[in-house]
C-alpha cells in the first residue's frame, strides 16, 4: 500500500536551496533550464516542521549529528557525573560502539533518535564503573555479560518517526540501517528559468563625508533569484513504514500525518529573510494505491509557459491531462483513492474530465480522506 503526493507550488522570487556558487539549484528537463530543490532540502524542511510544529513527540524523533560525545557527556553531567568522567564514560561507550571520535566528533553524521540517545545514557550510568576502569574499554565486558552488545542493541531506531520515514545508514553497523520509507523526488519548476541577478549596496551608518571611503556604500554584492512553479512528488511505502516501527499501526499512521502536513506546509529556509517565500501550494493531489506508482513529472517535459496565462493553473491543467494519460494507458487497477484540493479553477485545470479523481471542498477533507485509507490499510 503507497500514499502518494503530487503538489505544484508557485514561489516569487527566491533561492530556496543553493548550490556551491551560492546560485539557485537547477537542472536540465526536457532540454531546458529549470529551478530545482533537492530532495535533501525538502526532507530537512519537512523533519524541521515535524518537530516545530510538534506534530509528533519529541521523543518519537531524531537528531543528525557528529556531537553524540558532547550530547551523551552532557546528560550524564545534568544526572550528577563529575564532568571528566562523564567525558570518558561517553567515550568510551562510542568505542564500544565501534564510533571513532576526531576532535570529539563522529566521522560522519549519524541520524539517532531521541530514545537511542536516552537509552546509551541509561547504559553509561548503570555501567559507569565498567566504562571508568580498563574493562569498559574495547573487550566490553561487565559481569561476564558483552557490554559492547548492550550498547550496540540500544541502537534500535527508538521509534523515531523520522527515521522510519526517511531511513539511515550507520557505516559502521550495517545491521542497523534502516530503509527508507518514503521516495522524495527532487522538485523541479514546469518553467523554463534565466536567474536574476540582484545587485545590492549596504550603507555603513556610521560612516562620514571625510573618511577615506567617502560617502559610498561600505559593501557591494550580488545574489541570484529566480521566481518557479515547482511540480512536488513524494510517495511512502505504509508496509514498509510499519515495519520499521515495529509493526504499530498508531505509531504508523502518526508518521502519515505528520509527513502529510510536513509535505504541504514545509518551506526550505534557503534565502528566506530576503525573499519572504511563503507562498503555500495551488494544488495537493495525494493517491492511495495497493501497488504501481506514478510520478507526473513528464507532464512538464515540455515547460509551461506563462506567456499564455496563468502558469500555475496551466501547470495544474497539463498535470492532470498526463494523469488522464497513464489512467487510460495503465488502468486504475490497484487505486483505491485519488482526490485533489486547489484554489484553482477546476475548469480552467480540467478536474471534471480527471479519470477517478475526487475534488475535495479543502485541505482537510483531503487529508481525513487519506488518513482513513492508510487507516483501513494498515488495520
Amino acid at each position: 500500500m503507497f500514499v502518494e503526493v503530487h503538489l505544484l507550488q508557485n514561489f516569487a522570487l527566491s533561492n530556496l536551496n543553493r548550490d556551491d556558487t551560492g546560485a539557485p539549484k537547477s537542472c536540465i528537463f526536457g532540454g531546458t533550464r529549470r529551478a530545482r530543490i533537492s530532495s535533501q532540502c525538502l526532507k530537512r524542511a519537512v523533519r524541521t516542521y515535524v518537530r516545530e510544529e510538534a506534530l509528533v513527540p519529541s521523543e518519537m524523533l531524531s537528531w543528525r549529528t557528529k556531537w553524540l560525545q558532547r550530547e551523551l557527556a552532557g546528560r550524564l553531567v545534568s544526572s550528577g557525573m563529575e564532568a571528566d568522567q562523564a567525558q570518558q564514560a561517553a567515550t568510551r561507550a562510542l568505542e564500544l560502539l565501534d564510533l571513532k571520535l576526531k576532535n570529539g566528533k563522529t566521522e560522519y553524521l549519524l541520524l539517532i533518535g531521541e530514545r537511542e540517545i536516552a537509552q546509551i545514557a541509561d547504559l553509561c550510568r548503570t555501567h559507569a564503573q565498567a566504562l571508568l576502569t580498563a574493562e569498559g574499554g574495547k573487550k566490553g565486558k561487565k559481569e561476564g555479560g558483552d557490554l559492547a552488545g548492550l550498547f550496540l542493541k540500544a541502537l534500535d531506531g527508538g521509534d523515531a518517526v523520522d527515521i522510519a520515514l526517511f531511513g539511515r545508514m550507520i557505516a559502521n553497523h550495517p545491521e542497523k540501517n534502516v530503509d527508507a520509507a518514503v521516495q522524495m523526488a527532487h522538485a523541479f519548476s514546469t518553467n523554463a528559468i534565466a536567474n536574476e541577478f540582484d545587485f545590492y549596496s549596504a550603507v555603513d551608518d556610521l560612516q562620514q563625508q571625510d573618511d577615506d571611503e567617502g560617502a559610498g556604500a561600505g559593501m557591494l554584492g550580488t545574489v541570484l533569484y529566480n521566481s518557479s512553479c515547482y511540480y512536488r512528488y513524494a510517495n511512502i511505502d505504509l508496509r514498509q513504514l510499519a515495519a520499521n516501527l515495529g509493526g504499530d499501526a498508531d505509531k504508523a499512521l502518526a508518521a502519515v500525518n505528520a509527513f502529510l502536513h510536513g509535505m504541504i506546509h514545509a518551506v526550505p529556509s534557503g534565502k528566506r529573510t530576503n525573499s519572504a517565500p511563503q507562498n503555500p501550494p495551488a494544488l495537493i493531489m495525494a493517491v492511495v494505491r495497493d501497488k504501481g506508482l506514478w510520478s507526473l513529472a513528464n507532464a512538464f517535459v515540455v515547460p509551461v509557459s506563462g506567456l499564455r496565462g496563468d502558469l500555475v493553473a496551466l501547470s495544474g491543467k497539463e498535470m492532470l491531462e498526463h494523469w488522464n494519460q497513464l489512467a487510460r494507458l495503465y488502468g486504475q487497477d490497484g487505486i483505491r483513492y485519488a482526490g485533489l484540493a486547489t484554489y484553482l479553477s477546476p475548469d480552467a485545470i480540467g478536474v471534471p474530465s480527471a479519470v477517478g479523481v475526487t475534488l475535495e471542498k479543502g485541505l482537510a477533507d483531503l487529508m481525513d480522506r487519506v488518513m482513513a485509507e492508510a487507516r483501513s490499510a494498515l488495520s
